[in-house]
């Protein structure tokens, strides 16, 4: 592995000196920490983690290596990988490859040998920001200078970035229900369990029109994660907004929203969002079930939030975080359309709301009949 020394400067002037592994030279975003034991390349893969750095809360990454099939995406989405140490050595009879070979490939820098503790609790205090971390120019000032002239997450629509292409469609065996789902970001493991749902599913393009969506004649539509600010894509608002007013006016098409689907399913009912302090990232996130007062353990991944007091009187709050007292999820009155901000398919877990999916495929086959 690398010893090659790299400096993190953030945009409050704030040094941290490691060493890099991976690639290296420099990398630039919005710095996030993640609270997560296990699960560093599904957090890697995530497309939701474009325009970001990531910090690692536990101290020793990499030591089970890099498995293919684990990944969420089709390469790595996160800007830069920070951790206290990286292992150089892995154990794991699926892994093929180590993280420091795995960043090295992908051109991703990673920094180590930092106090992660101290840049964790700065984060806590003042909030997610822009970072710049290099192996190339260590000067502080300027650093700091290109931290300051990276665009603020707040009206970013990076959506365009990570969407597919082009529509595509998964067959599943005895397949019960069709859905559209709209890729702002999707991850493998919902579509996974789309399909272990019985669903075939189509994958759109995140500018697919409402029309062509109807063309398809889904049994539901599926609004997936992803990253920036939701309130920046306008133009899926302005879609899911028309798919629910489709329900009201012509049959009922069920939609089901995760993590920044949920955020422009709300926008598109009337709601509001806004910027988190740092945002949640982690596993281990309590969320009350409003209606069965049950806690569920869960996976989270954003950084804007829907406002508790912007929901219309037709929208109820489903969902609650028990960290910060904000929604979690939410239920249309009279239209077939809910969302949830965490992530129940999480992998490697936990797997507390995978009922969800359960519930979406109820609702489809209620609209059916």
């Amino acid at each position: 592995m690398q010893s090659t020394p790299a400096i993190l400067v953030l945009e409050n002037g704030s040094v941290y000196r490691g060493t890099a592994f991976g690639h290296a030279g420099e990398a630039a975003g919005e710095v996030v920490f993640n609270t997560s034991h296990t699960g560093y390349q599904e957090i890697l893969t995530d497309p939701s983690y474009a325009g970001q750095m990531v910090v690692m809360t536990y101290p020793l990454i990499g030591n089970y290596g890099i498995t293919p099939d684990d990944n969420e995406s089709s390469r790595i989405w996160a800007r830069a990988f920070i951790v206290r140490e990286a292992s150089n050595v892995y154990s794991n009879f699926e892994a093929s490859a180590s993280l420091d070979d795995t960043l090295k490939k992908a051109g991703v820098l990673g920094l180590a040998g930092i106090d992660t503790r101290k840049l964790v609790r700065e984060i806590r205090e003042k909030g997610a920001m822009r970072g710049v971390i290099s192996t190339i120019d260590t000067d502080e000032a300027s650093l700091k200078a290109k931290a300051l002239a990276i665009p603020e997450m707040t009206g970013l629509d990076l959506v365009k970035t990570v969407t597919t292409d082009k529509n595509y469609t998964l067959e599943t065996p005895g397949a019960r229900f069709h859905v559209a789902a709209f890729d702002y970001g999707i991850k493998t493991n919902i579509l996974r369990l789309l399909q272990n749902a019985g669903c075939r599913v189509t994958v759109l393009k995140a500018g697919t029109t409402a029309d062509e969506v109807i063309a398809l004649n889904p049994d539901g539509v599926f609004l997936s994660n992803g990253p920036g600010d939701p309130a920046a894509v306008d133009y899926a608002i302005n879609t899911i907004r028309t798919l629910a007013e489709y329900s009201r006016t012509n049959r009922p098409l069920p939609i089901f929203g995760i993590c920044l689907g949920h955020q422009l399913l709300a926008l598109a009912l009337g709601a509001g969002t806004y910027k988190l302090k740092f945002g949640h990232h982690g596993s281990n996130h309590p969320v009350k079930n409003m209606a069965s007062k049950r806690i569920e353990i869960t996976s989270q991944n954003h950084g804007f939030a829907v406002g508790m007091d912007s929901l219309p009187e037709s929208v109820e709050m489903t969902h609650l975080n028990l960290y910060d007292q904000t929604v979690e999820g939410i239920r249309h009155s009279e239209l077939p359309c809910f969302s949830v901000q965490y992530h129940p398919e999480a992998a490697p877990g936990p797997h507390d709301s995978h009922y969800l999916f359960d519930e979406f495929t109820d609702m489809m086959e209620r609209a059916k009949n």
